[in-house]
């Protein structure tokens, strides 16, 4: 809501606001309460700051391509326009990337001695192709609010699977959180 607010102007009601605000305290609660006591360490720090990058970059992404489609019109940007932008920018940044790093060579280099990661790499492709028309799709008819809520809840529901099936043990705080 905030990048809505930032790129677009957007306003939302304090019913929306109240929302955001219950499911980030939710997440939070469950977060916090699901993990193991343990002594803190450097990695938490960076780990929360990739987390904070993620939430930044795809909050912006959603709330871009929803301008997009508000600037121009839906019916003159499909999903498959939407689709060679990001990933072009995509191809850019990791070239740019693995240039800047000096880790070209070594990618081909993996690539050569693991060729079946090439089967790996197109079947990843394909699902992913899939996967980003359903959400230009969502955010293109629904808005980048409902995305963000679909998203979300997507997420939970693969933590609490994942607790299910792998038998993790959820304290009674993190499961009123994941409610």
């Amino acid at each position: 809501m905030l990048m809505g607010k930032f790129l677009k102007g957007a306003s939302y009601s304090v019913g929306q606001y109240a929302e955001a605000f219950l499911i980030t305290i939710g997440v939070a609660v469950f977060s916090v309460a699901s993990k193991s006591p343990t002594n803190s360490s450097d990695t938490e720090i960076v780990g929360l700051v990739f987390l904070l990058m993620y939430i930044s970059f795809d909050s912006f992404t959603s709330q871009w391509q929803d301008k997009i489609y508000q600037q121009y019109g839906k019916p003159n940007v499909d999903p498959y326009q939407m689709m060679l932008g990001v990933n072009t920018s995509a191809i850019c940044i990791t070239t740019l990337g693995l240039l800047v790093t000096g880790d070209f060579p070594v990618v081909a280099d993996f690539l050569k001695a693991n060729p079946m990661v090439l089967r790996y790499n197109v079947i990843t492709a394909i699902t992913s192709a899939s996967g980003q028309l359903c959400i230009f799709y969502t955010i293109k008819e629904f808005g980048p609010i409902v995305f963000t809520i679909i998203m979300t809840t997507r997420q939970m529901l693969s933590v609490c699977l994942s607790a299910i099936i792998f038998d993790h043990q959820l304290s009674n705080k993190a499961i009123f959180g994941a409610t």
